[in-house]
């Protein structure tokens, strides 16, 4: 295999598959990445058995073939070249790669193809078609809130939940939940459901542009692809039940608190100051058009930030942990946001119209 690159198309797309490769992998041929001619494109692939990134290069190869090279070595290559100087990649006998470009001249040793296991191919039927900037928003205000449980490995991830008439993604950690639906026409016989672990969600945020521009999603027993064109993402699936988190969201209250989002974000992180590890809550104080929050340490001090707020209903002290109302407010855009509070030992709610809900347990004093 021989061909020729810019500095540019082929840093992109190391770069592009290269993040999914686990840097404690046992086995060698896990560090490499895959280079083949395909189609008369380069194509590029990394995985981890569990995951798998290809990118599709615009490079046409003068010769066919294919090699691994390890990844974090090739990367450091072509990151230190000149950037007005044409690469090229050749494969001699013995699996030696030879990299040049300008007057350096580069021979790693690779591993032969059949060492490396390829990702799945999926045929064209049972797919969607997804806009690329909704689902990333989807997963912005999701995945926040994927637990890290080694007990419980179905809320290692997102759950999809994909009905012709809409698109449902949920995530928690069973101390928040946070579950995002977008109203889209897709086929009847779109119907299931699935558990996208925590890395391939990652991978997946990555990949996605802030453009409409479209992404397939191709469904197999137990794996799944997304697929935009020049780039794809297979992953095998989380198996296992997801909880029924519907139950645990409460009926939308009468009376909400409508605050700024970004006063509250700032306020919030001022309050937090003064929590500690044994001590990892803030107190939420309402009462008529105020919101007051604040923190009490014996060792360190007090925090104390006011806000206005609209509020016309009873006083209501309660308690949460701040990182799950700073991840939270990181990871919406709205200006204003709508609290509902209830009772100090009742979740405290969020929601955006009926496209968005957040679910977060109080925090007592300990």
């Amino acid at each position: 295999m021989r061909f020729t690159s810019t500095k540019e198309v082929l840093l992109k797309g190391i770069q592009g598959v290269q993040t999914v490769i686990d840097p404690k992998a046992v086995q060698p041929i896990l560090s490499h990445i895959l280079i083949e001619s395909k189609n008369d494109n380069i194509v590029l692939t990394a995985t981890d058995f569990n995951i798998g990134i290809v990118s599709i290069l615009p490079i046409k190869p003068i010769m066919t073939g294919a090699i691994t090279i390890p990844a974090k070595k090739i990367l450091e290559i072509v990151k230190e070249l000149p950037d007005n100087e044409t690469i090229s990649v050749s494969v001699k006998k013995n699996n030696l790669v030879s990299i040049e470009c300008g007057k350096s001249l580069f021979k790693i040793m690779g591993l032969p193809e059949e060492e490396f296991s390829k990702p799945p191919e999926f045929k064209d039927k049972n797919n969607i078609t997804l806009k690329q900037n909704k689902l990333k928003t989807m997963l912005r205000r999701t995945s926040f809130a994927i637990g890290h449980d080694e007990i419980r490995h179905v809320l290692n991830g997102i759950l999809f939940v994909i009905k012709p008439t809409y698109l449902r993604l949920a995530a928690t950690d069973g101390r928040c939940l946070a579950v995002t639906e977008d109203k889209i026409q897709l086929p009847k016989t779109a119907e299931t459901k699935f558990i996208l672990p925590a890395k391939a969600v990652d991978e997946l945020d990555r990949m996605l542009a802030d453009s409409e521009e479209e992404i397939k999603l191709f469904l197999a027993e137990k794996q799944v692809s997304f697929d935009k064109g020049s780039k794809k993402l297979i992953s095998r699936l989380i198996e296992g039940e997801f909880p029924n988190y519907e139950k645990v969201i409460p009926e939308e209250a009468k009376e909400k608190i409508v605050v700024a989002r970004a006063p509250l974000l700032a306020a919030i992180k001022r309050t937090a100051l003064f929590t500690s590890h044994d001590s990892m809550f803030v107190k939420i104080d309402v009462s008529r058009d105020k919101i007051t929050l604040s923190k009490n340490d014996p060792h360190m001090g007090e925090a104390r930030v006011e806000l206005e707020a609209q509020y016309k209903g009873k006083d209501i002290s309660i308690g949460f942990n701040p990182d799950y109302l700073i991840n939270l407010l990181k990871n919406i855009d709205e200006e204003n946001i709508y609290m509902e509070l209830v009772d100090p030992a009742k979740p405290g709610v969020v929601r955006i119209g009926d496209e968005y809900v957040y679910v977060v347990m109080p925090r007592q004093p300990s």
